[in-house]
């Protein structure tokens, strides 16, 4: 026996909708309570795979100690923990061969800052690349960035280990827990390019950038060939 709550198909869930909008026709009615019906199975499948996540075994207890610079000097990745128990890493693309920091991973951070304070309340929160501090102190406040924390990870030791082991400039996102003293890594984002489907850019999912999420509620949807850049034209 089990005391959960029969789940509902979504079709009938869809059927409940009472949405209506000036002029629409019956097809696009039609039409739209059947993409309900998907919307509704996509928000339970998002669920089921937190849950799994949250459901994990222990990960790899980290025996290292890492150390990066930051933004008031060198600390530990227990360091990056303050007071709480669950850390979220986002390694950026802003190596040393790198003019400018990552337009998309710029895109990603700026979307978080203002989200810092909500975000602290739960869980830890630090950005990492492996740039010199200074140069990644300059592009935050080029960017009017004060909220988000930033980190160098010089000697590429964090990198190696949890982001790319050839130290390759690419993106991370890699979940830390601290519980009874000892440190292990939770999670990290795995999907790759070879994991993509056909005519797709490589991504996560959910993806981690309200943007995609914003522009795929429109007929234009991401589109093919524009990415978010740095600046824009004035007007632009």
């Amino acid at each position: 026996m089990t005391n959960e709550t029969p789940i509902i198909p979504a079709k009938e869930l869809a059927a409940r909708n009472r949405a209506r909008f000036p002029n629409e026709s019956v097809e696009y009615r039609h039409a739209r309570d059947a993409l309900l019906a998907e919307e509704i199975e996509l928000r339970r499948h998002i669920e089921r795979v937190a849950e799994m996540r949250r459901q994990l075994p222990p990960g790899g207890e980290v025996t290292k100690t890492y150390r990066f610079e930051g933004e008031d000097g060198p600390v530990t990745l227990a360091d990056l923990f303050a007071d709480k128990d669950t850390l979220v890493v986002y390694s950026y693309m802003f190596g040393p061969q790198r003019e400018k920091p990552c337009p998309m991973c710029t895109s990603l951070m700026a979307s978080w800052e203002g989200k810092v304070p909500d975000i602290e309340q739960r869980v830890a929160l630090a950005m990492i690349a492996r740039s010199p501090i200074e140069r990644l102190i300059a592009a935050k406040k080029a960017r009017g960035w004060r909220q988000l924390k930033v980190y160098s990870d010089s000697d590429g030791s964090f990198t190696r280990d949890y982001v790319s082991a050839e130290d390759a400039d690419v993106p991370g996102y890699t979940v830390f827990t601290r519980r009874d003293g000892t440190i292990r890594h939770f999670w990290s984002a795995e999907m790759s390019g070879e994991m993509a489907d056909p005519g797709q850019d490589p991504r996560d999912a959910p993806d981690p950038d309200p943007l995609w999420t914003l522009l795929d509620t429109t007929p234009e949807g991401r589109g093919k060939d524009w990415y978010p850049k740095l600046e824009y034209p004035s007007g632009a």
